[in-house]
């Protein structure tokens, strides 16, 4: 009997270079789901880089000082942590699931994820790019 063939694929998707994650430092990997439209978690920011994959549906993807995008299934995304305000991570469709992956690093002592009030964002809104 003939045993089947395999073969390995390697595709890089994102490549980031940073600094060393401190001594203490931990991690956590999630799997995000949106319902049909939702508007995602609101206006926060993370204490240390996160990396994420779009398994399925689209995501509006926005960070502080870079214009709003639109992620698809099959993308990767990252974003620095940090004092880096993360707008926006809503589902992009109004009629089905939207699901990624992140993996989020996390500073010693800093809380993996920080909701930013509405003084902060009036004080940092030139920071935000032009919206349409």
């Amino acid at each position: 009997m003939q045993s089947p063939q395999q073969s390995n694929t390697v595709l890089t998707l994102l490549q980031e270079q940073h600094p060393t994650v401190p001594e203490g430092a931990c991690s956590m990997t999630a799997l995000i789901e949106l319902p049909p439209g939702d508007p995602g978690t609101p206006p926060h920011r993370h204490a240390g880089p996160v990396f994420g994959y779009m398994v399925e549906g689209e995501m509006i993807f926005e960070l502080e000082g870079e214009p709003e995008r639109v992620i698809r299934a099959g993308e990767a995304f990252w974003e620095p942590g940090g004092d880096v305000i993360h707008y926006q991570a809503a589902n992009n469709l109004h009629d089905r699931w939207s699901r990624f992956v992140v993996v989020m690093l996390c500073a010693p002592g800093e809380p993996m994820l920080t909701l930013v009030d509405e003084e902060e964002l009036e004080r940092r809104r030139d920071r935000r790019a032009p919206r349409s």
